[in-house]
């Protein structure tokens, strides 16, 4: 048996024997891109406190990753095509490992912004290849069954992220959450030479490169505007991002019709099943990741449970993707991916309707059905898009296929986060502003406590922190009235400390059933267009999306 794997798959006469073994190092790689957005949410406090980190600071920290991430990914998705797909894995979990590493040494906010930078351009070379090698490594008629498992691993990542992180953060700071990445990365790269066939296409066309810088240009100018407009206001930063991804969409359209071999055929997206099929997958990213976003800090903050309890209590999610996923292997074979995709949405839709009965007496309990609801709405409807998706591009743009779905993904989940999250946020300070109406609070104590759960539950603190000084002070006192006095006024603010607290909780817990609510019908909206846009008939597995004469595969 040979060491490294150097024979393509076409040159195979029969199916690659070891296929789910390399199934398992390419959902090793999509397991901790996944997860190096899901843990940082739970590690996000350690390093706000130990950094000094501002909210604009944190914000982009978190989003530094996406930017590059999103942008990337289709023209890298075409350059691994071309040269090699199983390269383009390997060099970017070798990038990603990198930025892990810089993230772990990072003492400053700039410094853990460029590291996560860096780990994004790695995850834009790894998660179209993932998918590419993947569709390139099965025959098609397993084909919907390994994606089946490819995509249940990002719903496990979902939920193993802050449980991974709530673990190491038990004994280790937050920067062990960067480097855990490191040892896997390298199982994967390991893993890569040895099991993963490689793959390019068979054709040596030029790379469409102008296309390519387009796609760069408009969708980077379009997530920068979805983070920079909700979080930090409609400046000229945010309007002209939006101006340029809009400027830069329309030459990109443009462009690609006029190209003779463009870097992504727009046509494509007059066809019902693909345009569904991607529709699909934005809309229900963004529900999931808005949901994710205002789930983890209400279990953080609210219900009080620390970075570990609160990835245990995560969990229900990644079984019920679990169960999603076996459902639909089951199902999209005898009634189709259109009504097994519109189950999965209509599931995602009772999940956030179930959220908007939250309120301040709500205990974990109560977020244990929309959990499990939620994730087998996930395993039903993401693995027949992505399939679809995928089916629609011939063998030689595979890499192509697996960017455009992973685009609609992350566009979906940084919309969700944006959109969700500025409602979140507006809503809880609407709603703490009406709750501490007629309190003695200071005005620049309230627009702290207003600016987010955490900052409201530190105001709080204060108080109780101010109230067992005076405290202290009462009982040192020896003139009997000056005692009383500071006594009764210890009392007064313990009083307002536990009122703040209850104010802050109650008004989370209203923003979180009234976000849950606009989310319902966002996505509930959006199945009804998926459901007209998904044709009734599915195409034939075996039928090729595009008929083509291939050329033997190089080995690269």
């Amino acid at each position: 048996m040979r060491l490294v794997m150097n024979q393509p798959v076409e040159q195979m006469e029969r199916p690659y024997a070891r296929r789910w073994w390399a199934l398992l190092v390419l959902c090793l790689s999509l397991l901790i891109i996944v997860m190096a957005n899901t843990a940082l949410t739970v590690a996000a406090p350690d390093m706000t406190e130990d950094l000094g980190l501002s909210s604009a600071d944190l914000q982009w920290v978190i989003d530094g990753y996406t930017v590059p991430y999103a942008a990337l990914m289709l023209l890298l998705g075409a350059i691994g095509d071309k040269y090699s797909r199983r390269g383009a894995l390997v060099l970017g979990l070798v990038v990603f490992g990198g930025g892990a590493v810089s993230g772990y040494l990072a003492g400053s906010a700039t410094a853990v912004i460029a590291a996560r930078a860096v780990m994004g351009v790695g995850a834009a070379l790894i998660m179209p290849a993932t998918l590419s090698l993947l569709a390139a490594t099965f025959p098609r008629a397993e084909r919907a069954k390994a994606i089946t498992l490819w995509t249940a691993t990002a719903g496990l990542a979902i939920a193993a992220g802050p449980l991974v992180a709530g673990a190491l953060l038990e004994d280790h700071g937050w920067s062990s959450t960067f480097l855990i990445n490191v040892p896997i990365a390298a199982l994967a790269i390991v893993g890569a030479f040895v099991l993963v066939p490689p793959s390019r296409a068979g054709h040596h066309d030029r790379i469409d490169y102008v296309g390519g810088l387009l796609s760069v240009v408009w969708i980077g100018a379009l997530v920068y505007m979805i983070i920079e407009g909700p979080h930090f206001g409609w400046g000229a930063k945010a309007i002209g991002a939006a101006v340029l991804a809009g400027v830069g969409l329309v030459a990109f359209v443009l462009w690609e019709l006029r190209h003779p071999r463009p870097v992504l055929d727009v046509r494509r997206f007059a066809e019902r099943r693909f345009a569904g099929s991607n529709l699909a997958v934005a809309l229900f990213f963004l529900a999931v990741f808005g949901a994710f976003y205002f789930l983890t800090q209400h279990l953080q903050f609210v219900l009080g449970y620390d970075a570990l309890d609160t990835g245990l209590r995560m969990l229900p999610l990644a079984g019920a993707v679990f169960v999603g996923s076996a459902l639909t292997g089951y199902l999209t074979p005898r009634v189709g991916m259109k009504w097994t995709v519109s189950a999965g949405m209509v599931g995602g839709t009772v999940a956030l309707a179930l959220l908007t009965r939250v309120d301040a007496g709500s205990s974990y309990g109560d977020f244990v059905v929309p959990l499990v609801v939620l994730g087998l709405a996930i395993g039903l409807a993401l693995s027949p898009c992505t399939d679809a998706i995928m089916g629609s591009f011939p063998e030689s743009e595979l890499g192509v296929g697996g960017a455009v779905n992973d685009t609609s993904l992350e566009l979906g989940g940084s919309l969700g986060i944006a959109i969700l999250g500025s409602l979140l946020g507006t809503s809880y300070s609407d709603h703490l502003a009406d709750a501490t109406q007629g309190t003695k609070l200071p005005p620049s104590a309230l627009a702290t406590a207003q600016d987010s759960v955490g900052a409201g539950y530190a105001v709080a603190q204060g108080i109780g922190d101010k109230a067992r000084q005076v405290a202290g002070q009462a009982a040192q006192a020896t003139d009997p009235q000056q005692a009383a006095q500071l006594k009764a006024q210890a009392q007064q603010l313990a009083a307002g400390a536990r009122q703040m607290a209850d104010s802050v909780g109650s008004s989370f817990s209203d923003a979180v059933a009234h976000t849950s609510l606009v989310g319902a019908v966002v996505l509930g909206a959006g199945t009804v267009l998926v459901a007209l846009l998904l044709p009734r008939k599915d195409k034939p597995a075996e039928e090729p999306a595009e008929q083509e004469e291939r050329e033997p595969a190089d080995v690269c």
